[in-house]
C-alpha cells in the first residue's frame, strides 16, 4: 500500500516524468517508479483533479484516463507548470545528501556507483549548500559489512531473487541457516538490516548484514505472501508481534525503568513501588540475561517454566562461583 506523503512525493516527479515521455506504458512507468501498475492508474486519477488555483476545466492537468485504463498507455497534457522537477531548497538540498551517502554505506557494486553519479550531481547543483553539508552535516555512521554481502544482497533485491543465508545469532551461540525473500535495506542505529520474509519462521525478519556469515543467490523468484508487510520502524527495531511469548515480570523500584525502555502490553502499580509490566518476547534468552542482569530487582511470574529456568541458570552461575 502506498502511503499519502508517497503519493504526493510520486506525483510530483511523476508529472515532468510523464511530460517527457508521452505515450508510455503504463506497466513500464510502474517499473520506473516501483509500484504496481494499479497504482499508477490511482496515481492519474488524482492529478486529474489537480492543477492552477480556479480549479476550472482549463486549468486542470489532463489525462486520457481511458487510455490508460484500456490500451495501458498514458497521455497528459495542460501541465507545463510542472514540466521540470521541483528545485531543492539548501537544507533539502541538504538532507538529501545525507541521506545519499548513508545510503551509499548500504550498496555495493553497480548500484553503489550509481549512489555515486547521483550524489556527484546533487553536489554540483547544491554548490556552496553541498560544501556546507561536508563539514556542518550530521554524517550517518554506518557499521560496515562485509562487501561481498553486501553485493549480493543488493543483487537479490535488484532482481527479486531468493536468498539463502547462514546467520549468525550471538544470544543463542549458534548459526543457523535459512531462505528468505528479500524485501528492503533499512538502517536503523548505525546498523544495516536487511527486512525479508524468512521461510524458517514463516515470518517478516529483520537480518543484521554483518551477522550474516555466507549468504547465496539462489536461482528462484522472491516471493514474500500479501501478509508479508515492512515494519513500522519509526518507534524503534523491536517491534512485538502477537506471535511472541506473552511475559509478566515484577519490577521493584530500582528496574522501574525497564517498562519505560521496552515496549510492553500493559503496566500496573504492584507493592512496595513495585510495577507489575507485561511484555511480549520473541527470544526468551533475551529475557533472561535482562533479568540476571537485574539481579533480584525483577522476577518473572508467568510463564512459570521460564521463571524456573532463569532461576536453575542463576543457581548454576553461582556453582561456578562456589557461591
Amino acid at each position: 500500500m502506498s502511503s499519502a506523503r508517497d503519493q504526493v512525493q510520486r506525483l510530483l516527479a511523476l508529472v515532468p516524468y510523464l511530460r517527457e515521455n508521452d505515450g508510455a506504458r503504463v506497466d513500464d512507468v510502474a517499473k520506473e517508479f516501483g509500484v504496481r501498475p494499479k497504482q499508477i492508474i490511482a496515481d492519474l486519477k488524482v492529478l486529474w483533479f489537480c492543477g492552477l488555483p480556479g480549479a476550472q476545466m482549463g486549468d486542470l492537468i489532463e489525462i486520457d484516463i481511458e487510455s490508460a485504463e484500456g490500451e495501458g498507455v498514458i497521455h497528459i497534457n495542460n501541465a507545463d507548470y510542472l514540466a521540470r522537477p521541483l528545485r531543492l531548497a539548501a537544507d533539502e538540498a541538504l538532507a538529501l545528501l545525507t541521506a545519499l551517502r548513508t545510503l551509499r554505506e548500504v550498496t555495493a557494486g553497480p548500484d553503489r556507483d550509481a549512489v555515486d553519479r547521483a550524489i556527484a550531481k546533487l553536489e554540483r547543483a547544491a554548490g556552496e549548500a553541498a560544501a556546507a553539508s561536508e563539514g556542518a552535516a550530521a554524517h550517518v555512521h554506518v557499521e560496515p559489512a562485509a562487501p561481498e554481502i553486501a553485493e549480493i544482497v543488493n543483487r537479490g533485491l535488484a532482481t527479486k531473487r531468493r536468498l539463502h543465508l547462514t546467520y549468525d545469532v550471538p544470544s543463542r551461540d549458534e548459526t543457523t541457516e535459512r531462505d528468505v525473500d528479500p524485501m528492503r535495506l533499512v538502517v536503523s542505529e548505525g546498523r544495516t538490516y536487511l527486512e525479508a520474509w524468512c521461510r524458517l519462521a514463516e515470518d517478516v525478519r529483520l537480518f543484521r548484514l554483518d551477522r550474516i556469515a555466507d549468504v547465496k543467490l539462489l536461482d528462484l523468484p522472491s516471493e514474500p505472501p500479501p501478509e508479508a508487510t515492512p515494519r513500522d520502524l519509526s518507534n524503534g527495531m523491536f517491534q512485538p508481534s502477537e506471535r511472541d511469548l506473552l511475559a509478566t515480570l515484577r519490577l521493584a523500584p530500582p528496574a522501574r525503568w525497564v517498562a519505560e525502555y521496552y515496549p510492553n502490553e500493559s503496566v500496573e502499580e504492584g507493592p512496595e513501588g513495585s510495577l507489575i509490566v507485561k511484555l511480549r518476547v520473541a527470544d526468551t534468552n533475551w529475557l533472561q540475561r535482562l533479568v540476571l542482569r537485574l539481579g533480584g530487582a525483577a522476577t518473572v511470574l508467568d510463564p512459570p517454566e521460564l521463571s524456573t529456568q532463569i532461576a536453575a541458570t542463576a543457581r548454576d552461575a553461582l556453582s561456578a562461583y562456589d557461591v
